[in-house]
């Protein structure tokens, strides 16, 4: 799995961890200006709005007080700028990019609204909203693909980090096929929803991962 490391010179590492494996919190990134007009995203590098970096912010502050140690996020400029953001409050040195918490490659979707695609594509959209374990994104990926590189990053993380406190910011399709996997989840209740900036928290031992809290929010974009 490719990562890459972005020096922020001047910070110290944050102080604080947990006795058992890798206590990890999942961050949605902030708001878009697809996310207003309701877009997938997907692979698209579009910035947060004046929003979005409010949500960062908000999140950041909720995080302040956890003793991070370390902060991930996927390679998109929003996820970078959301983790920019709370790197600085927790005064962590450095973001670590990996590749696992990308967003789905949503593939011919991309741009569209949910009823763009319904109207293109309507038997994979059909399958995308009741039937992970089969859904295909047209000319994009498999969402159980998806989860797969989803799963091996918290994994990964968690190796990485024992006792330790660490924030991963990724997207909001990733934390829920994370969760559908965890529970076993293979129908429309897949899509729970999960707020822009909302955090979710995860305890990582070994291979084992546990969901220790839900994300916050009412989004189901």
């Amino acid at each position: 799995m490719t990562e890459q490391v972005l020096a922020q010179p001047g910070l110290v590492p944050g102080e604080g961890a947990v006795t058992a494996g890798c206590r990890l919190y999942l961050v949605r990134h902030g708001t878009t200006t697809m996310n207003v007009e309701n877009r997938y995203r997907g692979r698209r590098d579009v910035p947060l709005d004046a929003q979005g970096y409010q949500d960062a912010v908000d999140a950041a502050r909720r995080l302040s007080g956890v003793g991070l140690t370390a902060v991930y996020t996927g390679p998109l400029r929003r996820t970078i700028a959301t983790a920019q953001i709370i790197a600085d409050e927790s005064r962590v040195p450095d973001l670590r990019i990996l590749h696992g918490l990308n967003n789905v490659d949503y593939g011919l979707w991309e741009g569209l609204t949910a009823e763009e695609a319904r109207r293109r594509d309507p038997e994979a959209f059909e399958l995308y909203l009741a039937a992970p374990s089969r859904a295909a994104c047209p000319l994009g990926e498999k969402l159980t693909d998806a989860q797969d590189r989803m799963i091996d990053a918290l994994r990964l993380i968690g190796h990485r980090h024992p006792g330790e406190t660490v924030v991963a910011i990724t997207h909001a399709v990733m934390i829920r096929l994370a969760v559908a996997r965890l529970h076993g989840i293979d129908d429309e209740t897949w899509r729970i929803p999960v707020g822009r900036g909302s955090l979710a928290r995860f305890e990582v031992a070994g291979d084992r991962i546990g969901l220790g809290e839900l994300p916050g929010g009412s989004d189901v974009d």
